[in-house]
């Protein structure tokens, strides 16, 4: 029975080869983890799924892709495994002490479900084909790529969650409705954006929470980041325009054509990199930069 600390340790040097963008040794460390009998706990505690295909998004090495791909598809038959096989282990286990012609007759035919690692209490199913609609959408975001596979997450169940909230809230299937379904699907497919939709599927983002989280607040760092600063340098050209500047007739518009303009320059850059100039048309209020 593989450990935890041995998949540890292989999830450890492949996460390490994904942040160096190099995959040497690779396929040795997949080949032991092909070896290893991986089971359903193992691979929800140590998420070793997650790493396997952050390694195979990045790889160019077809071998390394294809037994990524296998160990992942076979990973994926741990989840899809019907809960029967638990059951005839069981019965077969507490069997031996019975006898063999009554546990025939006590057996029952059971209906097989899939496992379920991450529960979400009961949601209310709808016939209205817009709100059905919106929940495929919505399960196709939350399997972008494969990370829900690792981490175990009944994708359509949490996506009709988020969708219940989201009606709840607005009380119809308006446009309204439709505009918040397609930023949260927007958000979640963002290849710019992968934390946000582990997030969500971890839990660590509750459905109410994302239902109703803003633009903004599901940006990724680097887009909040870039948000940041050009506010501060439209604040920044917004102050130095009440403030005043230089009138000069050197610069032309390049709106109006005109010359009556007005510059400031600003050292927003190292102090051994030039001033940048700021300027300001007088006439039609044309604003641009240069170094």
């Amino acid at each position: 029975m593989a450990k935890d600390e041995d998949v540890v340790r292989i999830a450890k040097k492949l996460d390490k080869m994904v942040s160096k963008k190099s995959t040497d040794g690779a396929m040795d460390l997949l080949k032991e983890l092909k070896s290893m009998p991986i089971t359903l706990d193992l691979l929800q505690s140590t998420r070793i799924g997650m790493s396997v295909n952050a390694l195979r998004k990045q790889s160019m090495d077809e071998e390394v892709i294809s037994l990524s791909k296998s160990l992942i598809k076979s990973w994926k038959k741990l989840l899809d495994a019907p809960e029967e096989k638990t059951e005839e282990r069981k019965k077969k286990e507490s069997g031996d002490s019975m006898d063999p012609s009554s546990h025939r007759k006590q057996e029952q035919p059971k209906t097989p479900t899939t496992p379920k690692i991450t529960t979400f209490p009961p949601v209310a199913v709808t016939s209205d084909t817009v709100r059905n609609k919106c929940r495929e959408l919505l399960t196709a975001a939350l399997q972008t790529d494969n990370d829900y596979i690792a981490i175990g997450t009944d994708c359509k169940h949490l996506a009709a969650q988020i969708e219940e909230i989201i009606y709840q809230e607005i009380g119809n299937t308006d446009m309204k409705y439709k505009n918040r379904v397609r930023s949260r699907i927007a958000n979640l497919k963002d290849s710019k954006n992968p934390e946000l939709r582990k997030k969500v599927l971890c839990g660590m983002i509750s459905p109410e929470n994302i239902a109703g989280m803003s633009s903004e607040e599901m940006a990724s760092n680097e887009l909040k980041e870039m948000r940041k600063a050009m506010t501060k340098e439209a604040i920044r050209e917004h102050q130095m325009g009440k403030t005043g500047g230089t009138q000069t007739d050197l610069f032309t518009c390049g709106k109006c054509k005109k010359k009556n303009c007005t510059y400031t320059q600003v050292q927003t850059r190292s102090a051994d990199e030039p001033m940048t100039t700021f300027v300001v048309c007088n006439e039609c209020g044309n604003r641009w930069k240069f170094c």
